[in-house]
C-alpha cells in the first residue's frame, strides 16, 4: 500500500470542494487509511510559494489585470482542538464562529475572463502576532515590489477599507474598488453639514450611476474618493 501524496491530496481538494476533512478523504480513498492520511498531513508543509510555482507557467498576465484581496473563514465550529483554529466573524455564516482564517490573492484577467490564486496566507495572530491586515501588505509587498505583477487595480472587500490601506493604493497609483460598512460616517457636502453615515446619503439618478465625491471621516481635509 503506497503512502499519500501532496498530489494525491490536492487533488481530493479541487474534487471535494464541500467537505475537505481527512477522516472524508480516507472513507472515499481504497489505497489510504486514516492514519495514514494523518501521519501525512501532521510531516508535510504546503507553503504558499508553491502556489506561484504551480501557476506561474500558465498565468496570463496583463496591464489590464486586477488583483483580488479577500479573507474567509474556513468554517471549524465542531472542532476543539484543533491548530489555528479561533473565534471570529465569518461572513458565510453572519456570526462569530470557530474557524480558521485565510486571506487569499487571487489574479484576474478581464480581457480572457480568467483568474488565478496566486497566493494566501493564514491568520493567526497568536502565533505570528499579525493583524488581519499584515498579510495583506505582505502579499502587497511580494507582487508589487519582488515580482512587479503588472495590473490596473485592486478589488477587495469593507475589511480593508481602512486609511492606511487606500492611501497606499493611491500612492502606488492604483485603482482600486471596496465597499464602506454602511455605518462608516462620510460628507458629501464639501463640509457644510456633519459626517453622515454612508446608508443616509442622498442620490440623484446620475449619481447612482456615476458615483459620488465623498470624504471619509479621518481623512485628510481635502481628500476625497468616489
Amino acid at each position: 500500500m503506497r503512502q499519500p501524496t501532496r498530489l494525491d491530496y490536492c487533488q481530493y481538494l479541487l474534487s471535494s470542494p464541500l467537505n475537505y476533512t481527512l477522516t472524508h478523504f480516507a472513507d472515499h480513498s481504497e489505497g489510504f487509511s486514516h492514519d495514514m492520511i494523518n501521519r501525512y498531513l501532521a510531516g508535510d508543509r504546503i507553503p504558499p510559494r508553491l502556489v506561484w510555482e504551480h501557476v506561474k507557467d500558465h498565468i496570463a498576465l496583463t496591464p489590464e489585470g486586477y488583483v483580488i484581496f479577500d479573507d474567509t473563514v474556513l468554517d471549524k465550529r465542531h472542532a476543539r482542538k484543533i491548530a489555528l483554529v479561533r473565534r471570529q466573524y465569518s461572513g458565510n455564516a453572519q456570526g462569530v464562529i470557530n474557524g480558521i482564517g485565510v486571506v487569499t490573492c487571487v489574479y484576474v484577467n478581464p480581457q480572457q475572463d480568467r483568474f488565478w490564486l496566486i497566493d494566501y496566507r493564514i491568520y493567526d495572530p497568536q502565533g505570528d502576532g499579525k493583524t488581519k491586515l499584515d498579510p495583506l501588505k505582505d502579499m502587497r509587498s511580494a507582487w508589487v515590489y519582488q515580482k512587479c505583477l503588472p495590473f490596473t487595480g485592486v478589488l477587495m472587500d469593507s475589511w480593508y477599507a481602512t486609511k492606511t490601506v487606500m492611501r497606499h493604493r493611491e500612492q502606488m497609483q492604483k485603482t482600486y474598488s471596496c465597499p464602506l460598512k454602511t455605518n462608516r460616517r462620510v460628507d458629501d457636502s464639501a463640509g457644510t453639514t456633519p459626517y453622515q453615515r454612508v446608508d443616509s446619503l442622498t442620490w440623484t439618478q446620475a449619481q447612482r450611476k456615476q458615483g459620488k465625491p465623498i470624504k471619509i471621516r479621518g481623512f485628510p481635509k481635502d481628500h476625497k474618493v468616489k
